[in-house]
């Protein structure tokens, strides 16, 4: 059992991967997509395939853009253009509409991580106050949240437009600091990305948690690390 007497009073929570399931949520978008642009007629037969095929550019993508070497826009639509070039569809204008309706559809999906309520419900409780810090996309952000019923649970939202700024840098979380009122020492981020998450906490000087839920092998040094949310009843 780890230590829970913690001055902890504010709880930073990342959004995608950490408690909304952003995979699944994301394969269930693209699925919708394929069958409405009859893919399948374009060539592209195997759905888990192109789904695997979109995933690595889109990691690769999302790596250029929190780096700052592409802009929103750019991520947006490249990232459906490269995955059908792959299958030697060069379509700008079909990329384009997908990527516009993939924004569209994918902030309906619901899907959460297990025990994401019950932990949400517990930590409310206990009397934590819960924000989220995300890289995300504000409009399509804040659609996810209130659509996934947890908006309640959060009392500030901090976006990278809002802030202007992108996990890890130290920016972001002066600015969430900022808006919730709150000071690093009684705050701890939650997140599963060791590079923006917990590599950002440690920028800053903030206490995190490795929500490892595909259980990798870390590479930064998280304050602590789990593997279900359940685990974080024996933290905080």
């Amino acid at each position: 059992m780890l230590n829970k007497h913690n001055n902890y009073k504010h709880l930073f929570f990342d959004l995608d991967h950490t408690i909304w399931d952003f995979e699944m949520n994301s394969k269930d978008t693209l699925w919708d997509l394929h069958l409405k642009f009859d893919l399948a007629s374009k060539g592209i037969l195997d759905f888990d395939a192109f789904y695997d095929t979109y995933s690595v550019h889109n990691h690769r993508l999302w790596d250029r853009y929190t780096k700052g070497f592409i802009k929103q826009e750019e991520l947006r639509w490249k990232r459906i253009y490269l995955s059908l070039l792959d299958y030697k569809i060069a379509d700008e204008k079909l990329s384009k509409a997908m990527s516009h309706d993939y924004l569209d559809i994918l902030p309906n999906k619901t899907n959460l991580f297990p025990y994401t309520i019950e932990i949400l419900n517990y930590l409310q409780q206990k009397r934590y106050v819960m924000h989220l810090i995300t890289n995300g996309f504000e409009s399509v952000q804040f659609k996810k949240i209130n659509n996934s019923n947890i908006a309640k649970y959060f009392t500030e939202v901090i976006t990278s437009e809002a802030s202007n700024s992108l996990k890890p840098h130290k920016e972001i979380f002066e600015f969430a600091l900022s808006k919730s009122n709150a000071q690093v020492g009684e705050s701890i981020m939650i997140g599963d990305n060791e590079s923006a998450d917990i590599q950002g906490a440690i920028n800053i000087g903030m206490d995190s948690v490795f929500v490892n839920h595909i259980k990798a092998t870390p590479t930064v040094q998280a304050t602590y690390t789990i593997t279900h949310l359940k685990e974080l009843e024996n933290i905080l």
